[in-house]
């Protein structure tokens, strides 16, 4: 293994270790101490990837906001009906929050500002709702009065919601909890030639995600995000 290698496996696994950290005792709670024992590395090692925590928490952040951006795009650039790939997308980031502490610590970081972070996970959130409901309006998927304001801000609230509250118990992850969800706004926004068309369990398969059969923090969903990371990581060290 080479010296780039190790250094971009040392950080993945400090970002890892610290997104544990972060969930378990909350940023102000978490030490840098725990941080570096929790990956195998020296305090030397974690202090040559990052200045301080705060640091630390803003690779969280960006490592789990990588991976909620792809889950992004893949419902706006996929095939089908939109309100489909609408509710495809909230059963992905159930799957990512449920498989992989880097999301759900990143997210958490995010949402309760902790050091003042310039982004928010969350309005990027509601512009992807608002993006796909838009989109479902110009192609008449919506139902007649429905408008995509007033629905994101409905799914917004429902999807936060259920994010906040899976914070104590990760069931309310797990598949059933949003096809319920869906089975009750699908007949109210859809179009009706399109209510008994749209699955509210999701297209993908069953299995396809630990949503479906519990949480599995190995074999991250969320590995595409750790992945940009290293790839960051490794043309700063060339």
């Amino acid at each position: 293994m080479t010296k780039q290698d190790r250094a971009v496996r040392t950080r993945l696994a400090l970002i890892r270790s610290a997104a544990e950290q972060f969930e378990d005792r909350g940023y102000v709670r978490a030490g840098l101490a725990r941080i570096s024992a929790g990956a195998g590395v020296s305090s030397g090692a974690l202090h040559f990837h990052f200045a301080n925590k705060a640091a630390v928490a803003e690779a969280v952040e960006l490592a789990a906001a990588d991976a909620l951006r792809e889950a992004a795009v893949r419902g706006r650039e996929g095939d089908g009906h939109v309100l489909q790939r609408l509710v495809d997308v909230t059963h992905h980031v159930a799957r990512l929050l449920c498989a992989d502490v880097v999301v759900r610590a990143g997210l958490r970081l995010n949402a309760e500002r902790v050091a003042g972070r310039a982004r928010d996970l969350r309005r990027e959130w509601r512009e992807c709702l608002h993006g796909l409901l838009a989109e479902a309006e110009r192609r008449s998927e919506l139902a007649a009065g429905v408008t995509p304001q007033r629905t994101g801000a409905v799914v917004l609230a429902a999807t936060t919601g259920i994010e906040v509250l899976a914070r104590e118990d990760r069931g309310w992850l797990a598949r059933p909890s949003l096809t319920d969800l869906w089975q009750l706004l699908l007949p109210c926004l859809a179009a009706p030639e399109l209510v008994g068309v749209l699955d509210p369990a999701g297209s993908g398969p069953v299995g396809d995600g630990p949503a479906g059969s519990g949480p599995a923090e190995s074999g991250s969903p969320a590995a595409p995000g750790l992945e940009a990371e290293a790839c960051r990581v490794g043309l700063a060290l060339r």
